[in-house]
C-alpha cells in the first residue's frame, strides 16, 4: 500500500474500488484527497465497464474522520485562504456523490464523522455495520456542520435531526437507519463477501439484489427510546430555550444533554440550529451546499473555531473561552449574517452544477 496516495483506486469485475489512504489519520480528508475522489468518480462516470464503485477506508477504525481539522485551524489562525478553497472543492464532491449516475456504495464501518459523511450519507447505497459510529460533530470545535449534514438531518424524524447538529452525538447503525443517514446494516465480517458478490453485479438491479442478501436486522438504537423528550424540548424557537426545556424535563438524559449544550459554542449552536431550520425548506441538495459555503466562510473567520480547536485537538484542556459566553448573548443580527450571500465569492452550485 503506498503511503503517499491519498486515495487507492482498483477494479475487481464490474466495480471500481475507491479507499480512502490516511490511516494514520483516520483518513481525514485534506484537499489532496478530495481532488482525488472528485477525479476517480469521473473516471468510473465515463467506464462503460464500471457498474457500481465502493468506497471504504483504509485501516480498522473507520471510513472517515472528517475534515484535516490540524490544517483548517492553522489556516484560520493566519487568516488564510486555502480551507475556503477546500470546501469549494469538497462541496463540489459531495454534490457530485448525490448525482452520481450509478451505485456509489458507501462503507461506513466504523468512525463516519463530518466530512466522512458528506462523501458516504449522499450516496445511493449506504451501508453501516454493528462498528459505525457516525456523527455530525462540528459544534464541538465552535464550528457548524457542513457538507449538506443540516440538509440530511434536517429529514430526520421529529426533531432528531436537531438534536443531533446541535449536540455532535454519535450514533449506531440501527440510529442511523432511522434517521435516513443509512439504508442497509451489514456486518462488518460479511464485507468481504458483499465485496465479492458486488464485483459480478452487471446491472444496478444485480446490486440491490447483493446488498439486500447480505444485510442484516440493525435492531433498535438509542434514540428510539428518547423521542418523547427530544421532539418536546428541540421544538422552542432558541437555544436558550431549549437548554431551558432540557433543564425541565423529568428525563435525566434531557438534563444531561442541556449540561452537554451550555459547554458548546452559544454562536454555533445558534447557526446550527438556524441552518437546520432552513434546510427543511423543499430545495436540493445544491442549493443547501450554497448555504453551507457562506456558513462555513463566515464560522472559519469567528475566534470560536480556532479556539474551540485549540481546546479540544491542539492544547486538550477542555476549556475554551467562547465568545459570547451564554447562549442568551447570541444577537439575531449576528446569526443572520451567516447566511447572508458572498457576492462574489458564492459558491454557486445550484446555478452552475458539481462539474463547473
Amino acid at each position: 500500500m503506498n503511503d503517499d496516495t491519498p486515495v487507492l483506486v482498483h477494479t475487481e469485475g464490474h466495480v471500481r474500488h475507491l479507499t480512502l489512504n490516511r490511516p494514520r489519520v483516520l483518513n481525514a480528508l485534506d484537499h489532496a484527497s478530495v481532488r482525488a475522489l472528485g477525479a476517480a468518480l469521473a473516471a468510473a462516470e465515463r467506464d462503460d465497464a464500471v457498474t457500481a464503485v465502493i468506497v471504504s477506508g483504509a485501516g480498522p477504525r473507520g471510513l472517515c474522520a472528517g475534515g484535516d481539522i490540524r490544517a483548517l485551524h492553522d489556516d484560520a489562525r493566519v487568516g488564510g485562504t486555502a480551507s475556503l478553497d477546500f470546501w469549494r472543492d469538497e462541496y463540489r464532491l459531495n454534490a457530485r456523490i448525490h448525482r452520481f449516475p450509478k451505485p456509489y456504495v458507501a462503507y461506513m464501518d466504523g468512525i463516519v464523522m463530518g466530512g466522512g459523511v458528506g462523501i458516504s450519507a449522499h450516496g445511493s447505497v449506504r451501508i453501516v455495520t454493528e462498528r459505525s459510529r457516525v456523527a455530525m460533530p462540528e459544534t464541538a470545535i465552535g464550528f457548524v456542520p457542513d457538507v449538506g449534514g443540516t440538509h440530511l438531518l434536517a429529514r430526520a424524524p421529529g426533531e432528531l435531526g436537531t438534536h443531533l447538529a446541535l449536540t455532535g452525538r454519535s450514533i449506531g447503525a440501527a440510529d442511523a437507519l432511522l434517521c435516513g443517514l443509512a439504508d442497509h446494516r451489514v456486518h462488518s465480517e460479511d464485507l468481504p463477501a458483499l465485496t465479492a458478490a458486488l464485483a459480478g453485479c452487471a446491472t444496478p438491479a444485480d446490486v440491490a439484489r447483493a446488498v439486500r442478501s447480505h444485510a442484516t436486522d440493525a435492531g433498535t438504537g438509542e434514540l428510539d427510546g428518547a423521542r418523547e423528550w427530544i421532539d418536546a424540548c428541540y421544538t422552542a424557537d432558541s437555544v436558550e430555550e431549549i437548554v431551558d426545556r432540557l433543564q425541565d424535563h423529568g428525563a435525566p438524559a434531557a438534563k444531561e444533554t442541556a449540561q452537554t449544550l451550555l459547554a458548546l459554542s452559544p454562536t454555533a449552536l445558534a447557526v446550527t440550529l438556524e441552518a437546520v431550520r432552513r434546510a427543511r425548506a423543499p430545495r436540493s441538495l445544491e442549493e443547501a451546499l450554497d448555504q453551507d459555503y457562506r456558513v462555513s466562510t463566515r464560522a472559519f473567520a469567528h475566534p470560536d473555531f480556532v479556539e474551540g480547536v485549540r481546546a479540544r485537538i491542539v492544547d486538550k484542556d477542555h476549556a475554551p473561552r467562547w465568545s459570547p459566553a451564554r447562549p442568551g448573548e447570541v444577537r439575531g443580527t449576528d446569526v443572520a449574517r451567516y447566511f447572508a450571500p458572498l457576492g462574489a465569492g458564492e459558491l454557486g452550485l445550484a446555478a452552475t452544477g458539481p462539474d463547473a
